[in-house]
């Protein structure tokens, strides 16, 4: 029973995925809904065939390099960041609301103007890709940085301990998990600020083929994109997951 019980509650997700596949599916042909509103999931799979695989990897491969590329420089710009802030008062009040402000600017509307900028190569995408990700970083590490239980610091100080172990051996141990529930969030949000890096300014990846199909009314080769980039935002999740199990276990 209990195996039962293991196995139902392990195919769960994946019999919910079915069902409701199935259901749009039996809505879009007892409905004829029309492709172009709606299409059903054989449609966009028929659809995902005739584009290939090539093409499909040449896109995909696109749309990771920005986001893999921007998700990089978030973390190497946001964890310096978060260090100064929790150690500096005055950094923390000359840089956080700055902070707010970049974080409170919609991207969408700033996103021409950094292309316009700086031409409509890579870089603006990685650009607008680090200024989506960084974030979520910036603010959870300094968050564990900060929630050091003030006895260790104390008896860190009363050994004379410099600061930099301080950080090192009791501060960033102690702020692992907020570091990495950030990183996954993080990860996510760079997927999304390459594609609307792509929406603004490219010439091939998953955003701009979602663009140009669905202004050609080629809706199906749009939802398999939009698939697509579900699946990467998935895989890229589980893999900051699985680094955290793997390097650091008893963070968990």
């Amino acid at each position: 029973m209990d195996r039962l019980i293991k196995l139902a509650d392990r195919l769960a997700p994946l019999l919910a995925f079915a069902v409701v596949i199935a259901g749009w599916e039996a809505a879009c042909r007892l409905l004829a809904i029309a492709p172009y509103v709606l299409p059903a999931p054989s449609a966009i799979v028929a659809a995902a065939q005739e584009i290939g695989l090539a093409r499909w990897a040449e896109h995909a491969l696109a749309t990771l390099q920005v986001a893999l590329l921007g998700y990089g420089v978030a973390v190497l710009v946001a964890l310096p960041l978060a260090i100064g802030i929790t150690g500096s008062r005055f950094l923390s009040r000359t840089l956080l609301p700055w902070l707010i402000v970049i974080q409170s600017t919609p991207i969408v509307a700033v996103a021409p103007i950094i292309v316009v900028t700086l031409g409509a190569g890579v870089l603006p995408r990685v650009v607008i890709t680090t200024l989506i990700a960084f974030f979520p970083v910036v603010i959870a590490t300094a968050t564990g940085l900060a929630s050091v239980p003030s006895e260790l610091v104390e008896l860190s100080r009363s050994l004379r301990a410099p600061r930099s172990r301080e950080y090192w051996q009791i501060r960033m141990p102690h702020a692992v998990p907020h570091i990495f529930s950030a990183l996954k969030v993080a990860i996510t949000l760079a997927v999304i600020g390459a594609v609307v890096a792509e929406f603004v300014a490219a010439e091939k990846g998953l955003g701009y083929l979602i663009l140009y199909t669905t202004s050609s009314f080629k809706v199906p080769v749009a939802f398999a994109a939009l698939g697509l980039l579900v699946a990467c935002s998935l895989a890229l999740f589980a893999l900051v997951g699985w680094l955290q199990r793997r390097l650091f276990p008893w963070s968990l």
